[in-house]
């Protein structure tokens, strides 16, 4: 195992005993009287959220695939349980959720051929034409470009994240580079997600596009990419072998991608009149709410790295 993947897993553990010694401790004497629970939550979630990621890099690559792709059944069947599907097709459902395990299994074997096509292609083909063998038309269109919308965001996207456990870099490295990759990229989408998050709390004022997130400020943003930029030089030379303005460049591509996975989420559960779209994880809401983010910026960096690594 690589020695900055166990030393990263560290301080993040560091930094959660220091977080809930604030939360707990400090917080309340601070603000007494006022309801923290949520924050409570949060931070409880944290940790659990934290341990599953460490495990998934630090066991096998056979268990952290299984573990990717349950996480993507769960987001799509979190996903499907908040959009109108029509009695008919819920036949169809079956084979939706039956891609999942033949996706990982391309993944598993390590061909990217199959990888790359089987959702946008094979999957949409055969569920379109196994919802028209239903015969029922009306909201067909609807029907179908739900379904497959969720199968592209919450499985193809995300899947890419598994994919990285398998890929073989050109860059000679002392150790297997998937589970540096996949931490650097969660730990810095996710890290992104809290700065934008704490620097428009702190100095946020202008909105970016309030019908969509009100509480998405330009300062929010842009102290989130001078944050995550400043992260991934001190995260890329420990997971990966992206060094000096690639670094810089990866940043500022996280940060922009997260950004945009988090408001088209936004956007969907606006649409759909949800605030969350689960209750799955405490403080946070569902699952798609926790990897909203990384919808966008998995499959970015996986092509990155794949390309020019």
């Amino acid at each position: 195992m690589n020695p900055g993947v166990l030393a990263t897993i560290a301080a993040i553990y560091g930094a959660l005993l220091l977080a809930t010694a604030i939360v707990y401790v400090l917080v309340p004497r601070l603000s007494p009287g006022k309801d923290h629970k949520e924050l409570k939550q949060r931070t409880n979630s944290w940790w659990v959220i934290v341990t599953l990621l460490a495990i998934a890099v630090c066991f096998n690559i056979g268990l952290s695939i299984i573990f990717i792709a349950f996480l993507c059944f769960l987001a799509l069947k979190e996903f499907l349980s908040l959009i109108p599907t029509r009695r008919a097709d819920r036949r169809v459902l079956f084979w939706a959720y039956l891609s999942i395990p033949l996706q990982f299994y391309w993944i598993y074997t390590g061909w990217y051929g199959m990888f790359i096509v089987f959702i946008p292609v094979y999957v949409f083909l055969f569920l379109t034409f196994r919802m028209v063998l239903i015969g029922e038309t009306a909201g067909f269109f609807t029907a179908v470009g739900m379904l497959q919308w969720g199968l592209m965001l919450n499985v193809f996207c995300i899947s890419h994240l598994a994919f990285l456990l398998q890929l073989h870099l050109t860059v000679p490295t002392a150790y297997p580079p998937g589970p540096g990759l996949v931490l650097y990229i969660v730990l810095l989408t996710e890290l992104n997600d809290v700065a934008q998050f704490c620097w428009g709390k702190l100095l946020g004022k202008r909105k970016i596009i309030p019908k969509v997130s009100p509480n998405k400020t330009w300062e929010g943003f842009l102290g989130g990419v001078a944050t995550t930029i400043l992260l991934s030089y001190v995260l890329g030379p420990l997971l990966t072998p992206l060094r000096g303005r690639v670094c810089f460049e990866m940043g500022l591509i996280v940060a922009v991608c997260g950004f945009i996975g988090d408001v088209v989420v936004s956007a969907v559960k606006r649409d759909l009149g949800v605030k969350d779209s689960g209750s799955l994880i405490p403080g946070h809401g569902g699952i798609l709410d926790r990897i909203d983010s990384l919808t966008f910026t998995a499959p970015i960096f996986f092509h990155f790295m794949r390309y020019f690594y």
